[in-house]
C-alpha cells in the first residue's frame, strides 16, 4: 500500500509541476525582468560611489560610468511604463496547444501506470539478495523425503509399456535366483538394471543398495551415482535428502565423478540456486566427453543458467568429442559376411559402453537399429524398453528410439547428428 501511496504522490506532483508550467501566462514576464534591471542598476551605483569615496576609481571614469548607468536606468524604465520587454516578445503559446501538452503530460502518466498494471508485478514483495538465499534455503530444508517423492511421481507416471513375456520370465528366474545367491554381485546388477527398465523404480534402487553391501570395501563411486540416480528416477526427478547423501558419498570416493556432479548441480538448481547450478554444470560441459548421458540435459539449460548466475553473452563450450563414438556407416560398402561381424564387434563395444557409462539418444537409437540388422529382435526390445525408461521425459529422444526398434531389419541406423 505504502507503494501506491507514493507513486500516487509522485503522479500528481509531476502532473501539477508539468501543468502549471504549460498553463501560466507570461504576460508580466518582461515588465519583471526590467524591474529586477532597475534594481541592479541602483546597486551598481552605490557600488560606484562607495568605490569613489574610497579613492580607487578615477573621478572621469565615476562619470563615464554614471552616465551608462543612467542611460540603461532610462530604458528599463520605459519598458516598465509601456509593458514592452523581452518577456512578451515571444508572445504567449496559444490555449489549445497548452491544453493539448497538459493532455499528453497526463496521458503519458496515466500509460506508465496502466503498463505497470498489465506488465508489472502489483503487490509483489521486494526481493533484496538475502531474502532470496534465505527462501532458497527454506525451499532446500522443506523438500520431500524419498518414500514422499517416490508416493508423489507414482500417482503422476503413465503406465509402463508391456513388457516380453518371455523377458519377464527371465526376471522371475533372475529374483528366485537371487534369493538362494544374495550376494552375487553379477546377478545384482543385472536385477538393478532390469527393474528398473521394467519401471520398477523402488525396487531397481534396492537393488543396486544390495549391490553395494555385496562389494563391500570394493564399492566405486560409480555404484553410489548409479544408486542416487536410480533414486532421482524413482522420486520423479527431484533429487531428495537421501538421494543427496548418496551422491556426496559418490564424490568422496571420486570427486570427479560426472554422473554425481550432474545431479548435484540439478540439485542446486530445483533449489533456487541456478547460480551454483552453472558453475557446476558448465565445468561438466567443458571436462565432457560430448557423448555422456548428462551433456545433452545440460545443453539444454545451461544458457537459462547462466543468466541466472549473471553470466552476459554466454555462449556453451564445445565438450570434448569421445573417443568410443562409433560410426555404422561403415559396414555399408563389405560384403554380408564381413558386415556383420564389424557390426557385431561394433554393437558389443557400444552396448558395453552405454550399460556402463549410459550415452546419448542417438547412440541407443544405432545400437537397438544394430540389433535389428543382427536379428536380435528380443535383445532389441529389451534395449528399447531400457533406452524408453531413461529418456521417459524427453520426446524427441522417445521419436528417435521407437523409429530405430521400427525401421526395416535391413537398414542401418539413421545418421542423425549426435550432440
Amino acid at each position: 500500500m505504502l507503494f501506491w501511496i507514493i507513486a500516487t504522490a509522485l503522479v500528481c506532483v509531476l502532473a501539477s509541476a508539468f501543468g502549471l508550467v504549460l498553463m501560466r501566462r507570461p504576460a508580466q514576464a518582461g515588465a519583471s525582468a526590467a524591474e529586477h534591471d532597475m534594481r541592479v542598476y541602483r546597486d551598481q551605483l552605490q557600488d560606484l560611489e562607495r568605490d569613489v569615496a574610497r579613492g580607487v576609481m578615477a573621478a572621469d571614469d565615476a562619470t563615464r560610468m554614471r552616465v551608462e548607468i543612467a542611460r540603461r536606468m532610462l530604458t528599463a524604465d520605459r519598458m516598465i511604463r509601456t509593458g514592452q520587454g523581452p518577456g512578451l516578445a515571444a508572445g504567449a503559446a496559444p490555449r489549445a496547444t497548452s491544453w493539448l501538452a497538459l493532455a499528453a503530460v497526463v496521458l503519458v502518466l496515466t500509460g506508465g501506470v496502466g503498463a505497470y498494471l498489465r506488465l508489472g508485478a502489483p503487490g509483489y514483495a521486494d526481493q533484496p539478495l538475502r531474502d532470496r538465499l534465505a527462501a532458497a534455503d527454506a525451499l532446500y530444508r522443506s523438500r520431500p523425503t524419498q518414500d514422499m517423492a517416490e508416493q508423489r511421481a507414482a500417482a503422476t507416471r503413465p503406465a509402463a509399456p508391456d513388457a516380453d513375456p518371455r523377458f519377464l520370465d527371465l526376471m522371475r528366474t533372475l529374483r528366485a535366483t537371487l534369493a538362494q545367491r544374495p550376494d552375487d554381485e553379477t546377478g545384482l546388477a543385472l536385477l538393478a538394471r532390469n527393474e528398473m527398465i521394467l519401471g520398477n523404480f523402488h525396487a531397481g534402487w534396492q537393488a543396486q543398495v544390495r549391490l553395494i553391501t555385496a562389494k563391500g570395501d570394493r564399492v566405486e563411486a560409480e555404484d553410489y551415482a548409479r544408486l542416487g540416480e536410480d533414486m532421482t528416477i524413482a522420486a520423479g526427478g527431484l533429487v531428495t535428502p537421501e538421494a543427496e547423501d548418496i551422491f556426496a558419498k559418490a564424490l568422496s570416493l571420486d570427486i570427479r565423478n560426472g554422473r554425481a556432479r550432474y545431479y548435484m548441480g540439478l540439485l542446486m538448481a530445483q533449489n533456487g540456486r541456478g547460480d551454483r547450478a552453472f558453475v557446476a554444470w558448465d565445468a561438466l560441459l567443458r571436462a565432457g566427453p560430448a557423448d555422456a548421458p548428462w551433456i545433452a540435459p545440460i545443453r539444454q539449460n545451461i544458457t537459462a543458467l547462466a543468466w541466472l548466475a549473471g553470466v552476459q553473452d554466454y555462449t556453451p563450450p564445445n565438450a570434448p568429442a569421445s573417443t568410443a563414438a562409433v560410426d555404422f556407416s561403415a559396414a555399408q560398402g563389405l560384403s554380408p559376411e564381413d558386415r556383420t561381424r564389424m557390426i557385431r564387434s561394433m554393437v558389443d563395444g557400444l552396448a558395453a559402453r552405454l550399460t556402463d557409462q549410459g550415452g546419448p539418444p542417438d547412440d541407443w537409437a544405432r545400437l537397438i537399429a544394430a540389433l535389428r540388422v543382427l536379428g536380435e529382435t528380443d535383445r532389441a526390445a529389451r534395449i528399447t524398453a531400457e533406452a524408453r525408461g531413461i529418456f521417459a521425459n524427453d520426446p524427441e529422444a522417445l521419436r528417435r528410439i521407437d523409429t530405430a526398434f521400427s525401421a526395416p531389419s535391413g537398414a542401418i541406423a539413421p545418421q542423425e547428428p549426435t550432440p
